[in-house]
């Protein structure tokens, strides 16, 4: 088995340009609710605004120390303890080898951990089933259908709405590090915490 060393770190500046050309990549893009593609200045203003926005956290995974792709808990409303999580491998990302697992359960554990939310909520295009069923492994449970809810390609597509409480997350927890150690990623990737 080989071993992939994985890791979060905070989105900085050196990420601009690859976060616009993984976000207009053909397989990213067909996942996301908008069909444009992102030109320069639409990017740029998302991107500058990323330092003040309370209501968001980002994060690149990185593969081996090289990135690849991002996790973000968006929507993050402190007063009612919940967040949406966000996420997407970069096209040429390794996959297979459990790298979306490890991301997703690394913002699981900062979320009900560091930050205190209760839940942490997730909009997947039912079409995604890769998506949504990590989710679901994780222990999120389908929650809504959202029927003809976002148009992509020209036709309306169903969303499934998928939810995880903390709760639950303590009695899932075990057995979804107990998978990922079994993948080959390390304790110490597995339990630092996030910056």
């Amino acid at each position: 088995m080989t071993m992939i060393r994985a890791a979060l770190r905070p989105v900085d500046e050196t990420d601009r340009d690859r976060l616009l050309t993984w976000r207009n990549d053909p397989t990213v893009a067909a996942f996301m609710y908008s069909d444009h593609p992102i030109g320069r200045a639409e990017h740029d203003r998302w991107f500058d605004a990323l330092p003040a926005n309370t209501r968001r956290r980002d994060w690149i995974v990185e593969a081996d120390g090289r990135p690849a792709g991002l996790n973000s808990l968006v929507d993050i409303d402190r007063d009612q303890g919940r967040a949406t999580v966000a996420r997407y491998l970069a096209p040429d990302a390794p996959r297979g080898a459990g790298l979306g697992g490890f991301a997703e359960f690394k913002m699981i554990d900062h979320a009900f951990g560091p930050m205190g939310l209760r839940k942490l909520w997730a909009e997947v295009l039912a079409s995604n089933e890769v998506a949504w069923t990590l989710h679901m492994t994780h222990g999120f449970q389908r929650e809504a259908l959202f029927r003809a809810h976002v148009v992509k390609g020209g036709l309306p597509r169903d969303v499934i709405g998928l939810g995880l409480l903390a709760e639950d997350w303590v009695e899932r927890r075990p057995a979804a590090r107990a998978r990922l150690l079994g993948k080959g990623f390390s304790v110490e990737a597995l339990d630092a915490p996030l910056v």
